[in-house]
């Protein structure tokens, strides 16, 4: 890749000399536009996340049978949204900032099978692939029972075939889950900031883990060599894989369904923000798109980014996109974020949601410590750090008069909905929560010591 010099752009992007100095910032894209406008630019729409919504209901009897924790939905693979008042009234009392509107809390933290939005995007590519193959070898056909997947005749014939992941944790869990249960092969390149029990996880259902001792790209780009070799392997790639992209953009169509059950009213005069956190970008970007393609423009979407690994803030904001990266200009991407240690964001997602996004901001691994611990004593609601990223987001927004004000919002904002996507954490073992707590409790003892 193109070796950039960080003066000559942080001359033209004065931005990111705080971003280099690993400061909390934020910004609002001036680029924003009309769910209309943008639509040329995306090249996907509402009858490509229909497609993917009737895939998922033809797998759902495979799904019900496979996993019984989905039995109660049917197999469909979904999460709560819950009010989080108290938690509200903390982040108000800390940062002496009103909230204006309701906070909601999106659990895919809490997603049956791998516990994180991965459930989404890595479940359903996997699916999409088996449907494929099974269909062309004349096994399946789409008006079939999906549950007689669940056979030792099925598990057999996608033995022949392998799948392959790069990953930081948890799209390798959803993938590696889904994939051994069906029968095929499965390798999880992971990378060094992978957390070990996810390693270990991920071994007990018999996948294959490969770790590295570098970050994600790498993982990545050895996993992409490693299925070349292999003309039955079918590697499945975070940065690029519209397929993914599709599964979380279900989402949005299913949030609207919810919020249509609580009675919560968006439009122009009840907007609604929802705050993502964003790695590579596949997750954030296709769960932002189905929610673009529900509430249209009545929808703001802004992702949220550790201090150590901004990538997509910075391929958004300079326009270079996936052709540079935060080690290029001096980020360690080095986060006990682990979902979120990518250094080069999606080219794909960052150019095709660039125009819908409404803002990105970062936030310190202090900072994502504090607030979990802060949920978990307000509303008993345990999350794994990365998950916290999206928190902070009320509060930048609310504070945001001049964004307010651009997207004429000033007067609506009473009326709002704030929804906090969280990520992950469902899944994690007993002892570690409990040190993810003990450190945020010492963090919070030690700041008001000082």
């Amino acid at each position: 890749m193109t070796a950039y010099d960080v003066t000559l752009l942080q001359s033209e992007f004065p931005l990111l000399k705080r971003m280099i100095a690993l400061e909390q910032v934020n910004w609002f894209n001036p680029n924003s536009t009309s769910l209309d406008a943008a639509r040329p630019f995306i090249g996907l729409d509402d009858k490509d996340i229909k497609d993917a919504s009737e895939r998922l209901s033809r797998f759902a009897p495979y799904i019900a049978k496979a996993f019984p924790e989905t039995r109660l939905s049917g197999g469909i693979i979904e999460s709560e949204v819950a009010e989080i008042s108290h938690m509200k009234a903390n982040l108000e009392t800390e940062y002496s900032i009103k909230i204006p509107g309701r906070l909601m809390l999106k659990k895919d933290s809490h997603l049956p099978i791998s516990g994180s939005i991965k459930a989404r995007g890595g479940i359903y590519e996997v699916l999409t692939h088996a449907e494929k193959l099974a269909i062309n070898a004349g096994m399946l056909s789409e008006v079939d029972d999906y549950s007689k997947l669940c056979s030792e005749t099925f598990r057999t014939f996608f033995s022949q075939y392998s799948i392959a992941v790069g990953s930081t944790g948890n799209l390798g869990m959803s993938i590696g889950i889904i994939s051994a249960k069906l029968g095929f092969s499965v390798s999880v390149h992971m990378s060094a900031d992978a957390r070990e029990w996810k390693k270990k996880k991920l071994r007990e259902h018999g996948v294959n883990v490969i770790e590295y001792t570098q970050d994600y790209g790498v993982a990545v780009e050895q996993g992409r060599k490693e299925a070349e070799k292999d003309p039955n392997c079918f590697f499945i790639d975070d940065e690029n894989s519209q397929t993914l992209f599709l599964g979380y953009s279900v989402a949005g169509e299913r949030v609207k369904a919810q919020f249509k059950q609580m009675g919560i009213a968006v439009d122009k005069q009840h907007p609604l923000f929802v705050y993502l956190p964003c790695g590579v970008g596949g997750g954030p970007g296709g769960v932002a798109f189905g929610l673009k393609m529900a509430f249209g423009d009545n929808v703001h979407c802004v992702f949220a980014e550790p201090t150590h690994s901004p990538c997509m803030l910075l391929g958004v904001h300079t326009g270079l996109h996936d052709k540079i990266c935060v080690q290029d200009i001096g980020i360690d991407n080095v986060t006990a974020a682990d979902g979120l240690a990518v250094g080069r964001a999606s080219g794909f997602v960052g150019r095709a949601m660039q125009r819908l996004l409404d803002g990105y901001y970062t936030i310190s691994d202090e900072t994502m410590y504090h607030l979990l611990g802060q949920l978990n004593k307000s509303e008993n609601i345990q999350l794994e750090p990365s998950a916290l990223a999206g928190m902070l987001g009320p509060v930048i927004v609310s504070d945001a008069a001049d964004y307010q004000k651009f997207s004429d919002l000033t007067y609506v904002m009473a009326d709002a909905t704030h929804l906090v996507w969280a990520t992950g954490g469902g899944m994690v073992p007993d002892v570690e929560m409990k040190s993810y707590l003990s450190f945020a409790n010492n963090l919070t003892e030690v700041c008001n010591n000082t």
